[in-house]
């Protein structure tokens, strides 16, 4: 089958390659022609423009879109006059699902199938393949489903949850057609809201034990640092990066974050080469959005969220201003930064 791909970076560059070798054929279009070289030589075709791509496909298309969330309306409004009634475009990015609505319904009036697809794997997902999660009409995903299969993971050794795989359907296999337009992306976005509140779970319970050495370290004197009640209770010097990879052997925590988790911290136990300023790429910002919107607690991957925030400084002027009521209160002055 042939497909068409928009975007040639770290994600959309990959999956071209699994669709090669799985024996599909690619165009590739992508802004940066440094890009396309290496996919050439694995047997891609590059396109210089959308409308080039356009030209090297048959009808009825498919053009899969790997862009950034900000590029998505950019791209469709340069390729939709170009394709055919009966073509797909496919949004694979981190796109807010409210979009994917509108997106939908404007393409719909031109006869284009619009397909939104949450996809997960990072740059793992080359050779483990990528968990997909699809929202639009019924025909054309399933038009689709040898590229989606492709892409997937397959059954990749894991049992279904329930009964055989065959009874779990395409879900056994690492993609699902989630619902209507939206629905994938919909998915996706509460995937990654959680993935903030995982990857928080573990960088929190990391740092206790990073800190479990307290009683052992010399501790400020003064009015205001909280004294270490029992500093006998805390002299355990721990190897992070031999708990991790304990932890990865038969734990109830064991997970593919873990499992990265483990890597990290052995390539560099202090964690050194990084500044811990940590970007948020607005899926966790949806996902809270949803829950206030349906009323829905989700009070940890909100503090997940907000100490994202924090991480770039977004806490800097609240803090200030607790020293200067401190100070104006009780002569209080700020403690030193190693402290």
């Amino acid at each position: 089958m042939q497909l068409g791909m928009v975007g040639a970076g770290r994600m959309g560059a990959n999956m071209v390659r699994r669709l090669l070798r799985g024996g599909h054929a690619c165009v590739v279009h992508s802004p940066s022609p440094a890009e396309l070289e290496p996919l050439v030589a694995e047997g891609a075709v590059a396109a210089a423009s959308p409308s080039d791509l356009v030209a090297r496909m048959p009808a009825p298309r498919a053009v899969w879109l790997m862009v950034p969330a900000a590029a998505v309306d950019a791209t469709i409004d340069a390729l939709a006059p170009l394709l055919d009634r009966g073509d797909i475009l496919i949004d694979g990015g981190n796109t807010h699902y409210v979009d994917d609505l509108r997106r939908a319904r404007s393409l719909e009036a031109r006869g284009i199938h619009y397909l939104d697809v949450g996809t997960s794997g990072g740059v793992w997902g080359l050779e483990r393949g990528y968990c997909l999660m699809i929202g639009g009409a019924g025909e054309p995903v399933h038009r689709l489903d040898p590229i989606f299969a492709c892409l997937a993971p397959g059954g990749a050794g894991i049992a279904a949850s329930h009964g055989d795989a065959a009874d779990a359907g395409t879900a056994a296999r690492g993609y699902l057609h989630c619902g209507p337009s939206g629905a994938g992306h919909f998915v996706k976005m509460v995937h990654n809201g959680i993935e903030y509140g995982m990857m928080a779970a573990y960088a929190e319970g990391m740092a206790l034990l990073a800190a479990a050495d307290a009683g052992s370290r010399e501790r400020a004197v003064n009015a205001g640092t909280a004294p270490l009640g029992a500093p006998e209770n805390y002299r355990y010097e721990f190897d992070l990066p031999a708990i991790a990879e304990v932890w990865r052997r038969g734990s109830v925590i064991s997970s593919w974050l873990l499992d990265l988790t483990a890597g990290a911290l052995a390539q560099d136990p202090d964690l050194s080469r990084y500044a811990g300023r940590v970007a948020d790429s607005g899926e966790g910002r949806w996902t809270v959005q949803a829950a206030v919107d349906t009323s829905v607690p989700v009070p940890v991957l909100t503090a997940a969220l907000y100490s994202r925030f924090a991480s770039r400084g977004g806490a800097d002027f609240q803090n200030r201003l607790l020293s200067a009521m401190r100070h104006a209160f009780g002569g209080h002055q700020e403690p030193p930064p190693d402290a």
